[in-house]
């Protein structure tokens, strides 16, 4: 099944329209962490497309000859191939410049899409392949009626490919691919709840391959209890192979990520980092330090301040950006053990006692982003808003959930998210809010908003109340 993703489909067909239009070669860098579902997406769009193309992904590790018969396999195995593939490819190309030799003979003049998936895996093994590929580019392809589309899961190293010093800026248009977001998973599962829908993409972080686990259970619970049940259910394995394409020689990272991923409720700061990661304090306190950098060019942990702080502010949390990686350090990470000694009772009993818990924070991110795109779609309630996020004081005495605030920083909304269905939050929980009017800079005209799937009691008093579907319906 394919699900959603009609902006990224839209943006592809634009692309190539463009293309056949102009007869004029276009190139694109997408992005996207493994798992995300970006070659899935370029599948849908060649299918749907009805062009000739070639789809190769490279093999990581492999030498360039290695390379260069996969592609040779692939160009013979399109279910719509180039038009002149058998005169151009009667022999294998021998090199990446012999390969971008032929391939316009191959294209015989019609309309293609080229897809190199994987593309820094190939480039690792031959450091002139970029260079190659652009002087192909600048002499042939660029004039010709081509779509490319280099491919990569690596973020940081594809976000470098298109920077002033490689070969390819100025050439390649980018674009990322995120995992699905949470109205793409409510279609993908069906008739639920939207409680259930955020439970589902709480656990699967988006990721296709498991949104399509969970599409086969009645609901979150249900899916988590049986994938915790077995060790390489994809549950409890993507997370793995996310790190592992993360982290291949960066153990201190990684560990440091872990670190952060196992607080058991909140976010960490830097000393529950240090104390969690063990051994000797400084030393622990250098390995943070050290690892935060690469942990954010990769776009896998954020640093959070309180909205109205500036960049430099000492108030500083550590947030593991991505849900389902937050889900695995939480509930599969620390039960793999039992879960390989036959013991799947005690991870699914960790889960039952703790996700409630867990969820109510792990949640908030969520509900940040759906008002930031509420606000960015034009919904009059947060027609001022540019800054979403959290505000807490330096002795934590005071912190509140939500914080919507303009560019100059004039607090418009301060809200209480309260994530849970059986009982709806009441004028108590207004009084506790209001709170934030005396504590938090510029909010003393502040707008008070409950956030919670139970919804206000009457009379409650808030001046606005968001519950899960409307959450849900901002990723729509």
């Amino acid at each position: 099944m394919f699900w959603g993703r009609e902006r990224e489909l839209g943006r592809l067909h634009a692309e190539l329209d463009a293309v056949v239009r102009s007869g004029q070669g276009r190139m694109l860098a997408l992005r996207g962490r493994r798992q995300s579902g970006k070659s899935r997406l370029l599948a849908e769009f060649i299918e749907r497309a009805g062009v000739p193309y070639l789809f190769t992904t490279a093999v990581k590790n492999a030498p360039s000859d290695v390379q260069l018969q996969t592609v040779a396999d692939d160009l013979h195995t399109a279910r719509t191939p180039l038009p002149a593939r058998d005169t151009a490819f009667a022999a294998n190309p021998v090199s990446w410049a012999d390969l971008f030799a032929r391939l316009p003979v191959a294209f015989d003049g019609q309309p293609a899409v080229v897809v190199l998936d994987e593309f820094p895996w190939a480039a690792e093994t031959d450091d002139t392949l970029e260079g190659t590929l652009q002087a192909a580019w600048d002499r042939t392809f660029e004039q010709l009626p081509v779509l490319w589309v280099v491919v990569g899961s690596d973020m940081a190293m594809m976000e470098r490919l298109t920077e002033h010093d490689r070969p390819l800026y100025g050439r390649a248009r980018e674009m990322v691919v995120t995992p699905l977001s949470p109205a793409e998973v409510a279609a993908a599962v069906g008739d639920r709840d939207a409680v259930d829908v955020i439970d589902v993409y709480l656990a699967t972080g988006g990721y296709p391959r498991l949104v399509s686990a969970a599409a086969g259970h009645r609901d979150a619970t249900t899916f988590v209890h049986a994938q915790l049940s077995d060790d390489t259910s994809p549950l409890m394995v993507t997370g793995q192979r996310v790190l592992s394409s993360e982290f291949r020689d960066a153990a201190s990272a990684r560990a440091v990520l872990e670190a952060i991923g196992s607080v058991e409720v909140g976010h960490a700061t830097f000393s529950s980092a240090v104390r969690l990661l063990g051994g000797d304090e400084k030393a622990a306190g250098a390995a943070v330090a050290r690892a935060l950098e690469p942990l954010q060019a990769k776009r896998l942990v954020a640093i959070d301040t309180p909205v109205g702080a500036g960049p430099k502010s000492k108030l500083r949390r550590y947030r593991i950006v991505d849900p389902h990686l937050r889900f695995y350090f939480r509930f599969c990470q620390p039960e793999l053990a039992h879960v390989e000694q036959g013991r799947p009772d005690l991870a699914r009993a960790r889960f039952d006692r703790d996700y409630g818990s867990w969820r109510g924070r792990a949640v908030e991110p969520v509900v940040h982003a759906a008002v930031d795109r509420l606000a960015a779609e034009g919904d009059v309630r947060f027609d001022d808003v540019e800054q979403v996020g959290s505000w807490w004081d330096r002795s934590n005495d005071h912190e509140f959930d939500l914080v919507a605030a303009d560019r100059a920083g004039k607090v418009s909304w301060v809200g209480s998210v309260k994530w849970r269905s059986g009982r709806p939050m009441s004028r108590g929980d207004l009084g506790a809010l209001a709170e934030a009017r005396a504590s938090v800079p510029g909010a003393q005209q502040a707008r008070l908003l409950a956030v919670c799937p139970a919804g206000v009691e009457v009379g409650a008093g808030f001046d606005g109340v968001l519950v899960a579907g409307d959450i849900v319906g901002a990723f729509a």
